[in-house]
């Protein structure tokens, strides 16, 4: 059955937080959300776009209850400081969107000295999600939702060796292994709430080929390198809206009938109606997990530890 902004259920009460907020995919989560009652953190880097991307949201949605909070992912400490801002003033998380992210650009280093896409895409979130967790712990029954994209079929699971791809870097195999990382955290986060026994769910999507800021951003930074050009002509051409593709990460976010460790995306692949996609990939699963956990606490000194965060 199709899902639309229709089918979203009153989220009068509910606190979402949604990174990357002032534009494309979510910008139009946070719509989404607001729209059906949700007071939204828009946690996003540049403070005028975010200022620009509220009141656009306002205008559809006079009544919106709407939060900035300034977030760097390529700086951990922007990330702790979000997170620590975030705290003070709520006291629960329903539901977190880890939708931001960045599209092959040239080799760069983030603050922290990471690989730019795997220390934005993954790194970030998980520094962002760990710190986050007591909060959505004391929710009712909180989700959290990690955006990947179709490049996840072709990435590689991060070398321990060599996580930051130092005299291995191509801006669109780094792009697909930070995507594969997205999508092992959020299947292994669920497995990690799973053991605990607690009411988080964790749920990953894509967006299939969607016409967003991205593309441009991705053609701009590597003066229109071929790759880039072309995917940029093709979404434009056959992509879906920001809207639509946004909708199956605003699926995983709010549908009720959605279960932790599932998946959703675009009915036909890149283009179509948000649906349930079967988990693939299940022969290295297992190992991808393990060391992304490894290499991620190992990078960031932080770990995705439920009973400290629960207070146990």
């Amino acid at each position: 059955m199709a899902y639309s902004l229709s089918d979203i259920p009153d989220l009068s009460g509910r606190v979402a937080v949604v990174t990357g907020a002032n534009g494309g995919l979510g910008l139009e989560t946070v719509k989404a959300l607001a729209g059906a009652g949700a007071q939204v953190v828009m946690a996003a880097r540049n403070p005028q776009k975010t200022t620009a991307a509220e009141a656009e949201i306002r205008a559809l949605h006079p009544s919106a209850s709407l939060e900035i909070v300034p977030l760097d992912l390529s700086s951990l400490a922007s990330v702790r400081s979000a997170a620590q801002s975030i705290l003070t003033k709520h006291d629960h998380i329903d539901i977190l969107v880890n939708n931001a992210g960045v599209m092959a650009p040239p080799e760069s280093q983030t603050a922290d000295g990471f690989e730019m896409q795997f220390g934005v895409n993954h790194l970030g979130h998980w520094v962002f999600t760990a710190e986050l967790l007591p909060a959505l712990l004391r929710a009712a029954a909180a989700r959290v939702v990690t955006v990947t994209s179709t490049a996840h079929h072709m990435g590689f699971a991060v070398d321990p060796s060599n996580p930051h791809m130092k005299g291995n870097y191509g801006p669109w195999k780094a792009y697909g292994q930070s995507k594969l990382a997205n999508f092992h955290f959020a299947i292994g986060l669920q497995r990690v709430f799973d053991v605990a026994g607690v009411n988080v769910s964790s749920l990953v999507a894509h967006p299939g080929l969607s016409d967003t800021e991205l593309q441009a951003t991705s053609v701009s930074a590597t003066d229109g390198g071929a790759s880039q050009r072309f995917f940029h002509v093709l979404a434009g051409k056959t992509g879906m809206t920001p809207a639509q593709g946004a909708m199956p990460q605003i699926r995983a976010a709010t549908d009720p009938n959605a279960k932790g460790g599932e998946f959703y995306a675009p009915r036909f692949v890149n283009n179509g109606a948000p649906v349930r996609r079967p988990i693939l990939r299940r022969i290295d699963l297992a190992s991808g997990i393990r060391t992304l956990w490894e290499v991620s606490v190992a990078e960031t000194g932080t770990e995705i530890d439920v009973e400290a965060a629960a207070g146990r």
